[in-house]
């Protein structure tokens, strides 16, 4: 650890950009070394540890990567939010929203609106929008992802302009 441990710092840091989570992700390096030593060839030191720790940071970067911000979170956290807010108003404010969110769904490339609509909109499943659309079920799943991440580039960029 202390051989090694700012080096292994300096290698997740370079992967994640983010002081805090390098340290988080340091910290779990090091444990993962510590178990795995047992299985260690006795080859090349430094490459075996260089290799665990960029794996962990990519690992650890695809699962930050994986917590989609869907429709309905948001939907959910807004509602949450208004519970201090009379009925009437919720519900004016909640209509708002759901404009909001199909206006964008609306600007959705074609490919994906169908898909967004059914799941969110309708609240089908993916077997359902499968057997409907003719999809695989796979290729529901990435076309929801893919609209995630549109609408997440969208909504950023009219944050900025």
């Amino acid at each position: 650890m202390q051989a090694y441990g700012h080096y292994i710092y300096r290698t997740v840091f370079a992967v994640l950009q983010s002081p805090h989570d390098a340290e988080d992700v340091t910290q779990e390096v090091l444990l993962q070394i510590y178990r795995s030593l047992p299985e260690y060839r006795m080859e090349g030191l430094k490459t075996w540890i260089t290799r665990i720790a960029v794996n962990r940071a990519i690992d650890y970067k695809r699962k930050q990567m994986r917590r989609p911000e869907s429709i309905q979170e948001h939907a959910l956290i807004d509602l949450e939010r208004q519970t201090t807010v009379p009925a009437a108003e919720a519900e004016a404010i909640q209509v708002v929203h759901r404009q909001h969110i199909r206006h964008l769904v609306e600007q959705l490339p074609a490919n994906y609106r169908e898909v967004v609509s059914a799941y969110y909109l309708e609240g089908k499943s993916y077997e359902q929008i499968a057997t409907e659309t003719g999809l695989e079920m796979k290729s529901v799943e990435s076309r929801l992802y893919r609209a995630r991440n549109w609408i997440k580039r969208r909504w950023r960029k009219e944050d900025f302009e």
